[in-house]
Order: C-alpha cells, then structure tokens, then sequence
C-alpha cells in the first residue's frame, strides 16, 4: 500500500479542545495515521493509557473510546494485562452491499430480511461483549435518535447511527464493516422506494419505533443476549410489517 507523503501531526501535540466524541476522533485520526505511515508497526504495542494521556493532553476516557474503534477498525488487538497491538493493516477490498441494486420494493422486503439475521445476531453478541464505552456510545445513539424528530432530515442519520453503534459493540468488526457499506441509505430507501406506503411523520408510529429501539438497548445494558437478539428481530420485523402495510 502507497504511503500518504503528507506530513502528519506533529508528535506530541495535544489535541484541540472539544466535546470527549470529538477528541476521541481526532486521537483515533492521529494513531490511524501513525500505524499506516509505519511509524508504529504491526506487532508493535501502542503507548500505554497513561503515554497518551500526556502526550495528547486528553482524559482516559478519550483514550480507551480511541482504542475502541481502533479495535473495531481492524486495527489493534487489545489484550488483558498486556496492552494494545498494531495489526496487519487490512486490505483495501471492502466487505460491502451494493444499494444501488435494490431497486424495487421486493428488493426492500429482501434487504429487510437480510438485516434481520445480521442484525439480530449482532445485538446478541453485542450483550454479551459490549464494554461500558461501548454502551455509552449506543446510549447516546439513542438520545440522539430521540431527539432527532426536532431536526427534520436527522432521523435517518440518527436510525443509522444507532444500529451501526449496536454492530460496533458486538466486538466483530465484519457486522459493522457490512452495515458501514450500507450506510444511512438501509434507512432510507424504504422511504424513497414506497414513498406514502411508508410514513414517519406519524406521532404514533415514532414512539412505537423509539420504544423498539429503547427496548434493543435495554437488553445490551442488561447483558441479556437472547433479549436483544428478540429486541432487534422484533423492531426489524415490524419495519417489515410497516412496509406492507397499505
């Protein structure tokens, strides 16, 4: 793989300031780019919490959400009472589903039921593994999906946002490499594909699936994999149902 010629930050210099989501992401971007420009090398062991704490100026918390997704990346292995190791940088071929290709409303009722089996597997591992970040992370997703019906055009991003969250905490990167691929448009087309078949305008209907996304993070926060995994089936299903609907 070519390397970036662009110079990156300069070691030791602490990071801007602003919100701990945001500081977490530019510390991810500044180790990113340290592993791929080779400075630090596969087998390698990352600076310990405390390292980068003083290097980067932030709070610990910062630290191990940055690991977090790197982990989640591909990229570091964490081991307990060991550390963090750099990984073999992954291949450029992406694990992806093409939506472009679902065009009719069959194909939406098809990708419905395929979200169905990865999904509701990854919201069971995703009790039994999830660390407290990781739960903080869909928490927040939820609040924001809450929130979201006072900015017009948020929700899809935010419905987005908190499935992708819960692949993230089932600790296997391939759930969340494949709902990455499909982006907010796995929330989106069934909107532009059925058009008034499907509405979310309707108070009754965003409260019914806001309780069927509170109910998917009740049982991750609760360890309850055989909860979740139902929590998201059920919300899935009746996504499905909906787009029945006449």
């Amino acid at each position: 793989m070519p390397r970036d010629p662009r110079p990156g930050p300069r070691s030791g210099e602490k990071l801007e300031r602003g919100t701990g989501r945001g500081l977490a992401h530019e510390l991810v971007e500044r180790l990113k780019a340290r592993i791929l420009a080779g400075e630090i090398r596969p087998g390698q062991k990352l600076p310990t919490e405390s390292l980068l704490i003083q290097e980067f100026g932030v709070s610990r918390t910062v630290v191990r959400e940055a690991i977090s997704r790197l982990q989640a990346a591909g990229l570091v292995e964490t081991f307990q009472g060991r550390g963090s190791f750099v990984l073999d940088v992954p291949a450029s071929t992406a694990f992806a589903v093409e939506t472009s290709r679902v065009r009719t409303h069959r194909d939406v009722l098809d990708m419905i039921d395929f979200r169905i089996g990865v999904e509701s597997e990854a919201a069971g591992l995703a009790a039994e593994r999830r660390t407290e970040l990781q739960l903080k992370a869909v928490e927040r997703a939820l609040a924001d999906l809450g929130r979201s019906g006072e900015q017009p055009g948020r929700d899809v991003e935010a419905d987005f946002a908190f499935h992708l969250k819960v692949a993230l905490a089932s600790g296997n990167r391939l759930y969340s490499d494949l709902l990455a691929s499909l982006g907010p448009m796995m929330i989106m087309l069934p909107r532009t594909r059925l058009g008034p078949a499907y509405t979310v305008s309707d108070a009754t209907h965003r409260t019914r699936v806001a309780l069927e996304h509170e109910n998917v993070y009740r049982a991750i926060a609760d360890r309850d994999p055989a909860a979740a995994r139902a929590a998201m089936r059920l919300h899935l299903s009746n996504s499905r149902a909906r787009l029945q609907a006449p």
